[in-house]
């Protein structure tokens, strides 16, 4: 009888572990950060948590990230698809010293930011930093005070950007910087961007790549950069690099407004 019991015991056990420990292995299709949310917390809308690094560890591939309300929620690395949506309130990211949100997906992925505030500080490295593939969707943003390029897309395989509805200013690199090395197909769509007060509005770099890359560039501003308005850049041998520009007001820039250089 007493050899009945402890086995029984030991089976009640392992049942128990099981059940206790499945919960927090888990992860959720959509969670939730607060300014006043914990990162222990399991990121729910009841339980939120504090950064969007805490947040993105208990979120699913393919799942969203919401902001429950305003609050600053720190840099993050991406790593995976994903969404970021912070369009009701104000959804901030202080990057001083470093980059604001880095993206190094693989291929097939896809992530969205929306309605995030990133500032630099003045010290910030990039607002946006792409580094991986598939496609970065950024739209409703905010970015500013970088002393790099507020967007850097540098894929490392065939990837698009999406841009939409954002102001990018005073980022001392670039606004926007397009470029990547070997064999890699670029399209990128800009859409009611305003691109101000930085060293050049958008660089297409066609340098070191072997693939074709584009650009449309529709409804929007650019102006007020100490350097070139729009500038698509191919060497011989290189990629062929092709800009649409519809619809856009590019003005007040200290360098050429529209300057296609190269082969």
């Amino acid at each position: 009888m007493n050899v009945l019991r402890f086995f029984l015991s030991i089976a009640v056990l392992l049942l128990a572990s099981v059940f206790l420990t499945a919960p927090a292995s888990a992860q959720a299709t959509r969670t939730w950060v607060s300014g006043v949310g914990n990162d222990a917390d399991p990121c729910s809308r009841t339980a939120p948590c504090k950064t969007f690094a805490g947040a993105i560890s208990k979120t699913a591939t393919a799942g969203e990230i919401n902001c429950l309300d305003p609050g600053g929620f720190g840099t993050v690395t991406i790593t995976k698809s994903i969404t970021i949506d912070c369009k009701t309130t104000e959804g901030g990211v202080l990057s001083a010293l470093v980059n604001g949100i880095v993206v190094n997906t693989p291929a097939g992925s896809s992530v969205h930011l929306r309605g995030i505030d990133i500032d630099g500080a003045g010290t910030g490295l990039d607002g946006v930093r792409m580094t991986g593939q598939g496609q970065l969707h950024i739209e409703d943003c905010n970015i500013e005070r970088v002393t790099s390029n507020g967007v850097e897309f540098l894929p490392n395989g065939a990837s698009e950007l999406y841009i939409s509805d954002t102001r990018i200013a005073e980022a001392a690199g670039g606004a926007i910087l397009i470029k990547t090395t070997g064999a890699v197909g670029i399209n990128a769509i800009l859409s009611r961007v305003e691109l101000t007060n930085s060293a050049n509005g958008i660089l297409v770099d066609g340098t070191g790549n072997t693939s074709a890359m584009n650009m449309a560039l529709t409804d929007s501003l650019v102006s007020g950069n100490t350097g070139n308005g729009v500038a698509v850049k191919s060497v011989a041998a290189a990629s062929p690099v092709r800009a649409t520009i519809v619809n856009t007001t590019i003005s007040s820039n200290a360098g050429v407004g529209v300057n296609a250089n190269g082969a």
